[in-house]
């Protein structure tokens, strides 16, 4: 493994009673980029402040480039940060708000004016310098907001939320953009995002957090085909979630039953035995749409649905359906040849997936 930039060793954060960082040990390897990923009040941004050096832990210790941080100001860590809105000083051009840091360190101007040329050519905006902030797009104040924290040269570069103000075409160019922008400078990204489109398209390692704690950390392939639990099989991608008991176990494929009585198979992960609650979780897309001379996928049952409502979306579109004798609702794929192009609401059709692709996990205990 290479040298972390980022370790958090048994961090804890309080506010009263409540523990918004619960014990929490991860490190970041030098050159990454790492997603922290969750929904809002699990943490995620206490603990970018924790790494900041805005706030301080209760307990435990956060170390950056193998150095301790526990004590050290915001200001004498070698982090920067980048912020939903920016925060470019309006009054100041394009060359004065990349400059800045390193005006504040004392640098010669000659020197500043080199390192901004320089690192404006390296965002493709070369000879931006006297623009004003005002005269800049979305997708340019974000590269300028970069290239500010990125020409004083920090270990780490935090982004929270950073693409959240932006239009959703935008949004999308600028995934690409820092994906990019991540791989020329080499710099370690930790990334802050409740979008699990922006955390799987953009990073190496993906942490999910719920509740002040990692759930489960992996490549974004591990955690889309791989969850370890069911929060992270419920919030990574979507998903069909069905909860029943299990009626019987055979090797790795589990029966659920539905308290409507519908049986489903899906691969058991953990420990399962027949009596035990159980959810399991189908993705749309490993769902197949069936029609009365369509053979199942092998291994699957065939379930018999009716159409309830056809959601299109290009690529990703979904048709919603109902089982027919439970009326439990399911989505499905629709997939990329047109074969279904002409599926209407009320129509009768049937669907079925290989166990092998849908998992099962023992439900959460509530006590």
């Amino acid at each position: 493994m290479r040298q972390a930039d980022l370790e958090a060793l048994n961090v804890t954060k309080r506010f009263g009673a409540f523990t918004a960082v619960g014990d929490l040990s991860f490190s970041v390897e030098r050159g990454s980029f790492f997603s922290i990923l969750g929904p809002s009040g699990c943490g995620k941004t206490t603990l970018l402040r924790m790494i900041a050096g805005f706030q301080q832990p209760d307990s435990g210790e956060i170390r950056i480039g193998g150095a301790g941080m526990n004590g050290v100001p915001p200001n004498r860590r070698p982090v920067n940060m980048v912020f939903q809105h920016l925060a470019l000083f309006p009054m100041m051009n394009v060359g004065e708000n990349i400059g800045y840091g390193l005006s504040r360190r004392g640098l010669p101007r000659t020197e500043i004016d080199k390192k901004v040329g320089a690192m404006l050519e390296r965002v493709s905006l070369p000879g931006a310098q006297a623009k004003r902030v005002e005269q800049l797009s979305g997708g340019q104040k974000q590269r300028v907001a970069i290239a500010r924290s990125l020409v004083l040269e920090p270990t780490l570069l935090l982004l929270d939320e950073p693409l959240g103000a932006l239009d959703l075409k935008l949004r999308e160019h600028m995934k690409i953009e820092l994906k990019q922008l991540q791989a020329a400078f080499g710099t370690t990204f930790v990334y802050i995002t409740h979008d699990q489109s922006e955390a799987l398209v953009l990073s190496d390692r993906v942490a999910v957090m719920n509740a002040g704690r990692f759930e489960q950390v992996g490549s974004p392939q591990s955690l889309y085909y791989e969850p370890a639990t069911p929060f992270v099989a419920g919030f990574v991608g979507d998903n069909n979630r069905v909860g029943g008991r299990v009626a019987r176990v055979d090797a790795d494929i589990v029966e659920v039953v539905t308290p409507e009585g519908l049986a489903l198979h899906a691969r058991r992960s953990g420990e399962l035995a027949p009596g035990d609650e159980a959810l399991a979780f189908v993705r749309p897309e490993v769902a197949s749409l069936l029609r009365d001379s369509d053979p199942a996928p092998a291994g699957a049952a065939r379930h018999t649905a009716v159409v309830d409502s056809l959601l299109f979306d290009g690529a990703n579109s979904t048709v919603l359906l109902h089982e027919t004798r439970t009326r439990l609702e399911f989505r499905v794929a629709l997939p990329q040849t047109g074969q279904f192009n002409d599926l209407r609401p009320g129509e009768t059709i049937a669907f079925g997936f290989d166990p092998q692709r849908a998992v099962c996990f023992r439900a959460p205990s509530h006590g």
